[in-house]
């Protein structure tokens, strides 16, 4: 049966312990949730709604293109997958920008404690490497396409997509787009997460399929510029959730930007 090795243990215990101390786990800030945002009164929808949030994604891009080499944080993930919402994910990541890197180490939920995934872009082929939990990780390291659909099964996302440069990437092309429709309707707040000082945006969006979600919140970090959690939510349904079910959210907490991470961290 695979188990952690002490150090790893030890770490394990000491991260979990402050997950819950700092009540980050089980939590889906919205509406003044584990937080002090008070929306505006609602307002129509306009093209100039969307100036402040690609000021901020623009901020963000800034900064992670041009002064982060390497990153280490708690990441947590919730998903719903075949609509049911699953337990929350908290995993030790740690991410390199050239190549693109990626190790993640699983503390919770109890069947997935243990599992280590990494992924290196140009390296085995294009598979990630994944030793799982139990008897099943007794061999060792084994590769996997990231796309696999046992993949797919646990995770809304690739591995190939992970971390916060993705992220920015992908909100800068989506709301750039969103200005261009003038259909967004957008809430801008101060907001406290993770004893952290955000800048908390919320988008509305029209029942269109060209919108992937209803409502979607990104938090930013007023220190670093970092997005550092993002929530995304289905339309509303008829005796639902009002401001629809959770689909996904992800936070990166405790982060710690530059911190040199070599080639033997990715290596499986």
């Amino acid at each position: 049966m695979y188990q952690l090795n002490p150090t790893r243990l030890t770490y394990c215990r000491t991260v979990i312990g402050a997950v819950l101390t700092a009540g980050l786990l089980l939590t889906t800030p919205a509406h003044g949730q584990q937080g002090t945002y008070n929306p505006a009164a609602p307002v129509a929808p306009s093209a100039a709604q969307m100036d402040e949030p690609l000021k901020l994604i623009a901020a963000a891009k800034k900064v992670y293109d041009g002064q982060v080499k390497d990153y280490s944080c708690l990441f947590i993930k919730k998903e719903r997958i075949n609509g049911r919402l699953q337990d929350d994910n908290v995993i030790s990541m740690q991410v390199r920008k050239k190549p693109f890197s990626v190790y993640m180490l699983w503390f919770a939920p109890r069947e997935s404690k243990g599992q280590e995934a990494c992924y290196v872009e140009g390296k085995n082929g294009g598979q990630m490497r994944i030793h799982a939990t139990g008897l099943r990780g007794a061999v060792g390291f084994v590769g996997i396409d990231p796309n696999d659909p046992r993949v797919q099964k646990n995770s809304r996302h690739s591995i190939t997509e992970a971390g916060i440069g993705h992220l920015i990437e992908l909100y800068g092309q989506r709301w750039q787009q969103e200005k261009e429709m003038g259909r967004t309707v957008v809430h801008i707040a101060d907001y406290d997460y993770a004893k952290r000082k955000c800048v908390r945006v919320e988008m509305l969006h029209p029942y269109d399929n060209r919108y992937p979600f209803y409502r979607s919140v990104v938090y930013f970090d007023k220190v670093t510029t970092l997005p550092i959690r993002v929530e995304n939510y289905d339309w509303p349904r008829q005796g639902g959730t009002p401001g629809g079910d959770l689909l996904e959210s992800y936070s990166y907490v405790q982060m710690r930007l530059n911190i040199g991470l070599g080639d033997d961290v990715f290596n499986h």
